[in-house]
């Protein structure tokens, strides 16, 4: 595990993994070990708010694992407070659409609208290897999406036309370069 934690404030923080990483292009492995899931989702969760991220997957912290952890209780219009942790998740049906501006830790400055499912039910485990199958909708289901292609190799921007890719083209080339593009841009 290609990985370098810094501690701030007494809590590990890791470092994100930005654009251009092999790692962020692979497709993760399940987990069939949960030994040190209890330690790595605190380390996640301690680098996703120390980055005012509402998601994280664990490829975007350098872990080729399916694993991913969301909070998205700072948002002004979100009612649902609880932090998730989601291993081995998988979708297994969605239904509707909906289009939503994302960012991404890994890629910053750029943000986009993305057409996503509008609500999608998911199969899980959680850190006492206990199977769950939930439907979500709204924003978490949105996060949930995004991290999930993050564990399959994809980043938001994929979905974008071949148009709009070439004007941010020059910031992911800084973005593999220098960690961040010299300019952001909303697309």
């Amino acid at each position: 595990m290609k990985n370098q934690t810094q501690t701030t404030k007494s809590n590990p923080i890791l470092s994100i993994v930005k654009y251009g990483d092999p790692i962020l292009r692979k497709k993760v492995k399940d987990i069939t070990d949960f030994t040190s899931l209890p330690d790595m989702t605190e380390k996640m969760f301690n680098t996703m708010y120390e980055e005012n991220g509402i998601g994280l997957a664990a490829n975007q912290v350098g872990w080729s694992l399916n694993l991913l952890v969301l909070d998205t209780s700072n948002l002004e219009d979100e009612a649902n407070n609880e932090p998730y942790i989601f291993i081995n998740s998988k979708i297994i049906s969605t239904e509707g659409s909906i289009v939503l501006e994302e960012g991404c830790l890994s890629v910053p400055d750029i943000r986009a609208d993305i057409i996503r499912p509008e609500t999608i039910t998911l199969q899980y485990q959680d850190l006492n290897q206990n199977f769950h199958e939930n439907t979500f909708s709204g924003i978490v289901s949105r996060v949930i999406q995004h991290e999930l292609d993050h564990l399959q190799g994809k980043f938001f921007i994929d979905y974008l036309p071949p148009a709009k890719k070439l004007l941010i083209n020059k910031r992911l080339l800084e973005i593999a370069e220098k960690g961040r593009p010299s300019t952001g841009i909303i697309l």
